[in-house]
């Protein structure tokens, strides 16, 4: 039994009660959403650039790379509205996205100037790798949706490897 200071390591993913009301966002959530901001405004940054520099091109890119940023940051919030149990576990692979999130912010430039997408790419990898693990973890601890879940991780991957490749 945990005391209310204590986080446990790992507890069962089990799908919230969608009547629970006025949950708020919690302080890894908000820092979570502020990885994202980095990311649209290094990609807003580049297409200002490229469009001032006469590069229409720029326009491509950014909406390729706003894509690719928007539908993680989508597909990890209505995964937490979903399952957030805030324990240790959950608090890790969070973070290991927000990693990855500035990753791939941090190669937005060499996309965009120079036609090199491999930073970028790595950090889409480490950003979408432990959605795959959350899904696989609520294949496990969540009968009632596991075969939606284990859809999800395996369409991820699938997505993730097609990047990749």
């Amino acid at each position: 039994m945990t005391t209310r200071n204590e986080t446990p390591w790992v507890l069962p993913l089990r799908g919230r009660d969608p009547r629970e009301k006025h949950r708020a966002s919690t302080p890894l959530e908000l820092l979570f959403d502020l990885t994202f901001v980095v990311a649209i405004a290094t990609a807003a940054a580049q297409l200002h650039h490229g469009l001032s520099e006469g590069h229409w091109s720029a326009i491509t890119g950014y909406l390729l790379t706003f894509f690719a940023i928007w539908w993680a940051w989508m597909n990890f919030t209505w995964f937490a509205s979903a399952y957030d149990t805030n324990d240790v576990l959950w608090r890790t692979l969070a973070m290991v996205m927000m990693a990855g999130v500035l990753v791939l912010a941090a190669g937005v430039p060499r996309a965009f100037n120079e036609g090199q997408f491999g930073v970028l790419v790595l950090g889409y990898a480490i950003m979408r790798t432990p959605m795959i693990l959350q899904w696989l973890r609520v294949a496990r601890d969540d009968p009632s949706r596991r075969e939606t879940a284990r859809a999800y991780a395996v369409g991820i991957g699938v997505l993730e490897i097609a990047w990749l490749t």
